[in-house]
């Protein structure tokens, strides 16, 4: 039993560091701690592919991973370098059916992974700490949202004289 309380201890202490679980009681961790499995991220390593069925949401405890999205006319996009701390895989979370964009590890790290599945049934059993995990899911969305449109802009805008503006322009054909 010892060994058991030794090991929860240790796991709470690299999760009480990261922003998502911040602030969660000890009883929020005793829910959590059987649905975490721990995960070893190579180099180049792809850890879902864009359209692959969303089953895992992911956080990041060491290394980088690059989020990349491929629209069906153009290459890929990064879209997101996540580091400690960070979350990727969300789709999961949503219940959504597939991935929608791809994730590869750039730099060698750790990470712990938790099915989707079960993470929406701990929020229907244990909305308190549902509601806590769901807040803080929906500000890494939106912020990796926010972050891809302006990528997104940036990539659009690349080689267009922005200066000229639109108004006043008439197609004389």
């Amino acid at each position: 039993m010892a060994r058991i309380i030794t090991m929860f201890s240790m796991f709470k202490e690299d999760l009480v560091q990261l922003s998502i679980f911040k602030n969660l009681s000890d009883a929020q961790f005793e829910q959590l701690e059987p649905m975490l499995e721990y995960v070893l991220l190579r180099p180049n390593q792809i850890v879902f592919e864009q359209s692959q069925f969303a089953d895992y949401l992911y956080i990041l405890l060491t290394g980088e991973v690059l989020v990349r999205y491929k629209p069906y006319d153009g290459p890929s996009i990064t879209v997101a370098r996540i580091v400690r701390g960070g979350v990727f895989g969300w789709s999961a979370a949503l219940g959504r059916l597939a991935y929608t964009s791809s994730a590869v590890v750039s730099v060698a790290g750790e990470a712990y992974r938790i099915q989707g599945q079960k993470l929406r049934q701990l929020c229907e059993h244990n909305p308190e700490t549902g509601v806590v995990l769901l807040e803080r899911l929906a500000n890494v969305i939106a912020e990796r949202l926010h972050n891809a449109h302006t990528q997104i802009v940036n990539i659009l805008s690349q080689g267009m004289d922005l200066t000229g503006g639109c108004e006043g322009k008439v197609d004389q054909g």
